[in-house]
């Protein structure tokens, strides 16, 4: 640095833990694990697809911190929620049917072919080529694969080191492409073609269902197809074994569940009172016992499942009893998703009568044991439009037998069927509070109004896909929070969680109650990595709590901000938000840093009480006046109402904000939100420390241009000293001159009078507003090299620079890992390096047979067509070529090379290259020229990417271990591949003669001459003889009859005699006609050359 201090920047990150025990991150103590699809998802060790060709991608890490994606996730969410103790860990099979007597269930992979390393796929025994490959959409796969047995053992082993508990979770995807033909059993007849596209497994159910005509519910069919999905080759039951058994292998877990959601069987009858899937499931249950006896076993059944069948005509049956009650069922799995909220827009809808806000903690919770599901019911949609709700009643005093919601009623009655209206003489087997209740799933989308309809989700593969109730689709992740909140410290009250007479605990186990989800893809490479995860998108307005747990609280941000200057009189709690991120960028007083926030979050803050309370802007109408409940200040006859209307030129046009965008690495972005039509080009501009993705920054900014032309109205007015209770931020409806206006207190003046300025509002313009969303920017992973494809090429020597007793060497990796290292070793341990490749090279195959051609002329007829997996060609000049460029080599069946050069290079497709005008054979490789080499044959461009061995004469032809893998990770690694070789010296072989001459001699004898060539320094014009190359001048001729060598003859120059005499005694006469001979040259260190032969005529 020149001697001097450098310019040091630093970045101090405070994370804001809220000291709330209800607050989410305190209180989670369980999560659903997903995806449970993913073929290496959950693997403990980074697993690596390999294309065979030096192109590497890691399967299961994708994050910055180097270690797999599933370990990242884990410490990530046992960092954020430090009393987490339980999770559950889904994992998935593939059913391609709705219909029971139809659907085959297996493990599923993404594609046929894949090669991986260190672990490859395999599930229940399947190798890949045997399982279910997943439907495709838009060329991708439309599921992750199913998480292979080895990753599954050791994501149960990583669990319970970190002590956590497992609830292993079967799960049944429904691989039921768009574009099916099958029969839909939820027609008449189960005449339709085509069901619903990846649909939910709730669904499944005999065919027709009930309800259609034709249909097999309460016939024999019905037991019969409900016995084939349960025990069919690959049936239900299998799925479910082979997990138990995996459990059992891997140790035990500490709970495991038989199945999940599967309401359209357990509702099927095999006659009015059989439910033939709920003793399969029973049965099931036993088996799993015995393979696991010390395991929590439970069920998992929809929210809507759990408590009885509703036949119609007031008959219902409670038809899970018989598994409730069962000896090898542990506790009552439902998975949550019951609406806490009926919200609409505006203020005119009933629940706002409740509470200013969805988001009011207090109006939640009155609807866990209230509201939809409980007090009342929606007949149909036109009614749940209209809000004409229906009371749940009973004729018979039990209305909790209707309630969804009445868990409490549920578990502590008995159960009477009333398979006519009527209540049977005799209870179900169910034995009020004899087992806990387990919530499996508890979860909420993180969109608006997501708490009117939690089950549902946005993925527009599927036909489920859907909005909740009256929701306009934008991101909401404050609804997400507190209706958790709601549900976790509703739940930890002791007053709303009975004790059981039985076992002596509450009903509902909190410490069992798992929230849905928690994604193993760690955040926030998922869900950038849109060119990994097809499903990533769905994140946006999806139930997952990565990348969203942690978030702090609007109220605890301006906590800290006070708590930091020692001021405590303060009240924000009326205020909603979620904070993602927030930048102190200067030193600054605490108003100042309040102002961004109060600006997109839209609150005010105002003394009252002797405090100062933070009141969000919307809130309910403290009071409503009329003309007449209007004064006049003493002394100031003037001061009537008066309303200041601004003139539209002094208004904005446009918003302008700049903030900190979450989706491009907290780059600094704007956002812009503008009117349509109007009479003004200002442009008011706010710049917000805030760390906000695109949509909630126009969301912000279309809010505040709004809130500036809502605003324009400044009225003037006097209230009496009996209204003391108003504060400015206040909210009033005021009536005036046959007018209503909703007015914001924005200043009292008490003097006599209450001298009040106000400002016009709307409170539809607080409401949750996103602008688009733009794709999220793929974050850049760390890189993970793999294995490099090396090849070795014993090929003759190039440059005479060159050491003639190593072969090289050419690398390729993507990703390139900077050098790929060559070991060696006599024996396989005690490797040294022997060199480093620090250039990627550039290597293909052919794509067509490739035919001999001439030699030491342009061949003009073959084509070379060559695949680069990387690197590029292009043409050259005849001097180039003849002068050494544009040189590749290409491999023969038995491992020899062929050195080629090429003028001419066409890309004819992508990464295809034809190569025409070809010089042939270069550098004494004729040897290697097949009619054909077949396409497939590998190629390596000859340039100065590649890297020699550093073999001596000695070891030149000697067997070695070799190891190579990419610089900087240990030999033991994975990435590291290894072979014995023994090369051959190649580039010491003496190059072939040519013209070969036979010349028979009046005495009878042949005289045999040739012509040498040379493979070291026989380029310069000026010589008169080509450098001899080697110690010795020194050949061999072998004689010929056939194939069969019948004599040997030696030279030391380039000529030999074979004489008559010879002759006599090879073929028992002097030869007439021709003569087949093959000529080398002799080499003191390799040996025989390359052949020259010829049939030469006498």
């Amino acid at each position: 640095f020149g001697n001097r201090i450098p310019q040091l920047q630093f970045e101090v990150i405070r994370a804001i833990s809220s000291d709330r025990p209800g607050a989410l991150e305190n209180r989670l103590s369980g999560v659903a694990l997903i995806p449970g699809a993913g073929e290496f998802v959950y693997a403990s060790e980074i697993v690596t697809q390999d294309d065979g060709m030096g192109a590497t991608a890691p399967e299961n890490a994708h994050a910055a911190s180097g270690e797999t994606d599933l370990v990242t996730s884990l410490d990530e969410l046992q960092s954020l929620a430090p009393n987490i103790g339980a999770v559950s860990l889904v994992v998935g099979w593939f059913g391609n049917d709705l219909r029971a007597g139809e659907i085959a269930i297996k493990p599923g992979v993404e594609t046929a072919y894949k090669n991986t390393y260190p672990e490859t796929w395999s599930v229940a025994g399947l190798a890949r080529a045997d399982a279910h490959v997943v439907s495709r959409i838009d060329g991708r796969p439309a599921y992750g694969g199913t998480p292979s047995d080895d990753s599954v053992a050791a994501a149960i082993a990583n669990l319970k080191a970190r002590g956590l508990r497992v609830l292993f979770n079967p799960f049944l995807f429904l691989d039921v492409p768009t574009d099916n033909a099958l029969p839909d059993p939820y027609s008449d007849d189960a005449a339709a073609s085509g069901q619903p596209a990846y649909p939910w497994r709730g669904r499944i159910a005999v065919s027709p269902a009930a309800g259609f005509a034709g249909s097999a519910d309460q016939t024999a069919a019905a037991a019969a197809q409900i016995d084939a999905f349960f025990n069919a080759e690959w049936g239900y039951r299998r799925m479910i074994l082979h997990y138990a058994n995996l459990c059992a292998a891997a140790g035990g877990v500490e709970a495991f569940l038989i199945g999940s959601e599967l309401r359209g069987l357990t509702r099927s009858r095999s006659d009015a009172a059989a439910y033939p899937a709920v003793a399969a499931l029973k049965a099931l249950a036993a088996e799993v016992r015995a393979i696991l006896p010390q395991t929590k076993i439970g069920y998992a059944a929809d929210w809507s499942e759990y408590n009885n069948h509703q036949t119609g005509g007031g008959a219902l049956r409670f038809n899970l009893d018989p598994l409730w009650s069962d000896a090898n069922i542990d506790f009552i799995g439902i998975d949550n998703y019951l609406p806490l909220t009926d919200w609409r827009d505006g203020a005119a809808h009933l629940d706002a009568a409740a509470s200013p806000s969805i988001y009011d903690p207090a109006y939640l919770a009155a609807n866990i044991r209230g509201g939809e599901g409980y007090d009342w019911y929606y007949a149909d949609q036109p009614a749940r439009d209209a809000q004409a709700r229906t009371p749940i009643t009973d004729g018979l005093g039990k209305p909790w037998v209707w309630r969804a919601k009445d868990l409490w009623a549920w578990w502590s009655n008995l159960h009477y069927d009333r398979p006519d209206g009527t209540e049977s003489a005799a209870p179900t087997s169910w034995v009020p509070q004899s087992k806990p209740i387990w919530f499996t799933e508890l979860g909420c989308p993180a969109v608006e109004k997501g708490a009117n309809q939690p089950n549902v989700f946005y993925d527009p593969k599927s036909s489920e896909s859907s909005l909740p109730h009256y929701s306009n689709g934008a991101r909401d992740d404050l609804i997400q929070r507190r209706f958790l909140e709601t549900h976790l410290n509703f739940w930890s009250d002791a007053a709303n969680n009975p004790v059981s007479a039985v076992y002596h605990g509450p009903m509902l186990d909190t410490a069992n109650t798992y929230i849905w989800c928690w994604d193993a893809r760690p955040y926030p490479f998922f869900p950038s990595r849109t060119d990994v995860w097809g499903d990533a998108a769905n994140w946006r307005t999806g139930h997952w709590l990565n990348g969203r747990l942690g978030a702090a609280q609007l109220s605890d941000v301006i906590g800290v901000l006070c708590a930091d200057v020692g001021f405590t009189a303060y009240d924000a709690s009326t205020l909603n938000g979620q904070v993602t991120g927030f930048a102190v960028t200067d030193t600054m007083s605490v108003r100042d840093a309040l102002a961004p926030l109060a600006a997109a979050y839209f609150f005010d803050g105002v003394e009252s009480e002797g405090r100062i309370k933070f009141v969000p802007r919307g809130a309910a109408v403290a009071s409503a006046y009329t003309e007449s409940d209007l004064v006049l200040p003493d002394g100031e006859p003037s001061f009537g109402f008066t309303l200041t209307r601004a003139q539209e030129t002094d208004l904005p046009l446009a918003s302008r904000i700049s903030y900190i965008d979450a989706e491009a690495d907290y780059r600094v972005a704007v956002a812009e939100s503008r009117r349509l039509v109007a009479a003004c080009d200002r442009v008011a501009s706010s710049s917000l420390p805030l760390v906000l993705d695109q949509g909630e920054a126009l969301g912000i900014g279309a809010r505040l241009l709004q809130d500036a032309w809502v605003m324009r109205e400044q009225a003037r007015f006097a209230l009496p000293p009996s209204q003391l209770a108003l504060d400015p931020t206040d909210e009033i409806a005021l009536e005036i001159g046959g007018r209503g206006r909703r007015l914001r207190l924005t200043g009292i003046d008490d003097a006599g009078a209450r001298q009040i300025e106000a400002a016009a509002t709307d409170p539809s313009i607080y409401e949750t507003v996103l602008g688009p969303s733009r794709a999220v920017s793929a974050l850049q992973s760390l890189s993970q090299p793999g294995r490099a494809l090396a090849v070795f090429l014993d090929v003759p020597l190039l440059r005479d620079d060159q050491n003639p007793d190593a072969p090289l060497v050419a690398a390729y990796a993507d990703p390139w890992p900077g050098a790929v290292e060559v070991l060696k070793s006599p024996t396989d341990s005690n490797f040294v390096l022997d060199t480093e490749v620090t250039r990627a090279a550039s290597l293909g195959l052919t794509t067509q047979d490739f035919y001999s051609g001439p030699l030491w002329r342009w061949d003009r007829v073959n084509a070379l067509r060559v695949k680069l997996i990387s690197g590029t060609l292009s043409s050259a000049d005849d001097i180039s070529v003849f002068a050494g460029s544009n040189a590749l080599a290409v491999q023969n069946p038995d491992g020899d090379w062929e050195i080629v050069q090429f003028a001419n290079a066409e890309l004819i497709a992508s990464n295809e290259w034809r190569l025409t005008k070809l010089l042939r054979g270069q550098a004494g490789s004729e040897s290697a020229m097949r009619g054909p080499v077949a396409a497939g044959a590998r190629v390596v461009v000859l340039d100065k990417s590649l890297a020699q061995l550093s073999l001596d004469q000695a070891q030149s032809r000697l067997p070695f271990h070799y190891l190579w893998g990419p610089r900087g990770k240990p030999i033991s690694d994975p990435s590291y591949q290894g072979a014995v070789l023994q090369f051959g010296a190649f580039a010491r072989r003496p190059l072939s003669p040519v013209h070969l001459r036979a010349a028979k001699q009046s005495n009878g004898d042949i005289a045999l001459s040739w012509i040498r060539r040379t493979r070291i320094g026989g380029d310069s014009w000026e010589q008169t003889d080509v450098p001899l190359g080697e110690d010795t001048e020194s050949y061999e001729v072998d004689i010929l009859s056939g194939t069969t060598v019948i004599r040997t003859l030696t030279a030391t120059t380039s000529s030999a005699t074979y004489t008559a005499a010879m002759q006599t005694a090879d073929f028992g006469a002097p030869l007439a006609n021709n003569l087949r001979i093959d000529v080398f040259q002799l080499s003191s260190v390799f040996g025989r050359g390359a052949a020259a032969g010829a049939t030469l005529t006498l």
